[in-house]
C-alpha cells in the first residue's frame, strides 16, 4: 500500500466514519486512473517507439522490396505467353435412329419373346454427348490422338515459342531435334522418351473440357505456347471424337442388322416377320446418319480460333504480388532484429 493511501487511512482514523469512507474512496479512485493513465503513455510509447524502429530500418525496408520488386520482374519476363484456343460445342440431334429403334423394342418386345426370340438392348439408348465427353478425357483415346497426329515432341520437348517463325521452341536437353534423339534424364524405371502415360498426364494439363449443365453446351479449351498449334490440335479433338462415335455406332448398328437377317430365317410367325422388318429399317437408318453426318454428336457452335492474345502469365499481378510479399516480410526482419537485440 502507498504512503498516501496510509496517510489518507490514518487521518480518517480521526474523523467520522461516513466522511473517511468517502475520503478513502476517493483516494482509491484516484489510485486507479493514475494507473490507468500510465498504463495508456506506456502503450503509446511501444506504438511511438515501433514507428521509430521501422523508421530507422527504412533503408533495410526500401532495399529488400526493391530486390524482390526486380526478381519478380524478371521471373515475369521468363515465363513463356501460353495461348488459350476455345470451341463451344452443342449436342448434335439424334434423328429417329437409335431412340426410335429402342422405344420399337420396348412396345414389340412381348411379340418377339412369343417367337423366342430376346430384343432387349437392342437400340442402345442413353446420352451420347455424356459418353463422348468422357471417352474424350479417357486415356486410351487421348493416347491414341497423340500418336495419330505425332504429338510427343511437341507436347513433351517444347519450351516456348517463336512468334515471327511461328515455330515451336524446343529444349535441347530434353530432345536433339538434328538426330531426333531424347536426351532427358530420368530414373528408372522411367526412360528418355516419354510413355504414353507420361503424354497423357501431360495433355490432360494443358486441355478442358466442360458442359453446361443447363443450356448444355459443352466447352472445350486448349492452353499451348503456340496459338496456330493450339487452335489445330483442339480441331483434331472435335474431329476425331466425333469420328470415334461414328465408327462405334456403325459397328453397332451392322452387328444388329446382321442379328435381325439371321433371326429371320427361324421366325414362322408373318406378325414377327413384320416386326424384324420394322427393326431392320430403323439400323438401316441408324446406317445412314454415321454416312451423312459429319459432326455426328458434337456440332460446332462457335468454331476454334487462332488467339490473338495470350491467356497467361499475368505479368503485372506477379510483381504487385511480389513486391507487397518483400515489403511484409522487410518489416518483420526489421522488427524481429531490433526485439532480439533489445532483449541482450
Amino acid at each position: 500500500m502507498s504512503k498516501s493511501v496510509e496517510s489518507s487511512i490514518g487521518n480518517s482514523q480521526a474523523m467520522p466514519n461516513g466522511v473517511s469512507a468517502q475520503l478513502l474512496q476517493q483516494q482509491l479512485l484516484q489510485q486507479q486512473l493514475l494507473l490507468q493513465n500510465t498504463q495508456n503513455q506506456d502503450d503509446e510509447i511501444d506504438l511511438a517507439e515501433l514507428w521509430r524502429v521501422i523508421w530507422a530500418g527504412k533503408f533495410t525496408i526500401i532495399i529488400i522490396t526493391m530486390f524482390f520488386a526486380l526478381a519478380s520482374v524478371f521471373f515475369a519476363l521468363s515465363q513463356p505467353n501460353i495461348y488459350k484456343a476455345s470451341a463451344i460445342l452443342a449436342p448434335a440431334s439424334s434423328e429417329s435412329g437409335a431412340g426410335g429403334l429402342g422405344a420399337m423394342a420396348g412396345q414389340l418386345g412381348g411379340l418377339a419373346s412369343i417367337a423366342g426370340i430376346n430384343l432387349a438392348g437392342v437400340g442402345g439408348g442413353g446420352d451420347k454427348t455424356v459418353l463422348a465427353l468422357e471417352i474424350l478425357k479417357s486415356r486410351s483415346f487421348i493416347e491414341k490422338f497423340i500418336t495419330k497426329h505425332d504429338l510427343l515432341v511437341p507436347l513433351m520437348a517444347s519450351k516456348n515459342w517463336d512468334m515471327t517463325t511461328d515455330t515451336l521452341i524446343l529444349d535441347k536437353k530434353i530432345y536433339d531435334e538434328a538426330s531426333t534423339a531424347w536426351l532427358r534424364e530420368v530414373k528408372a524405371p522411367q526412360k528418355p522418351k516419354p510413355s504414353p502415360w507420361e503424354a497423357y498426364q501431360e495433355f490432360l494439363d494443358i486441355f478442358t473440357v466442360s458442359q453446361d449443365k443447363t443450356t448444355f453446351m459443352v466447352s472445350i479449351y486448349i492452353e499451348f505456347y503456340s496459338p496456330t498449334l493450339a487452335k489445330q490440335w483442339l480441331s483434331w479433338l472435335i474431329e476425331d471424337i466425333n469420328e470415334y462415335m461414328r465408327e462405334q455406332d456403325q459397328v453397332e448398328a451392322q452387328a444388329s442388322i446382321d442379328y435381325l437377317t439371321n433371326q429371320l430365317a427361324n421366325i414362322k410367325v408373318a406378325t414377327m416377320e413384320t416386326v424384324f422388318y420394322q427393326l431392320i429399317e430403323e439400323q438401316t437408318k441408324n446406317m445412314m446418319l454415321t454416312e451423312v453426318k459429319d459432326e455426328y454428336v458434337l456440332k460446332t457452335i462457335d468454331p476454334a480460333q487462332v488467339p490473338d492474345v495470350k491467356d497467361t502469365p499475368k505479368r503485372a499481378l506477379i510483381v504487385v504480388l511480389g513486391t507487397m510479399f518483400a515489403g511484409i516480410l522487410s518489416v518483420l526482419i526489421v522488427l524481429i532484429r531490433y526485439f532480439k537485440t533489445s532483449k541482450k
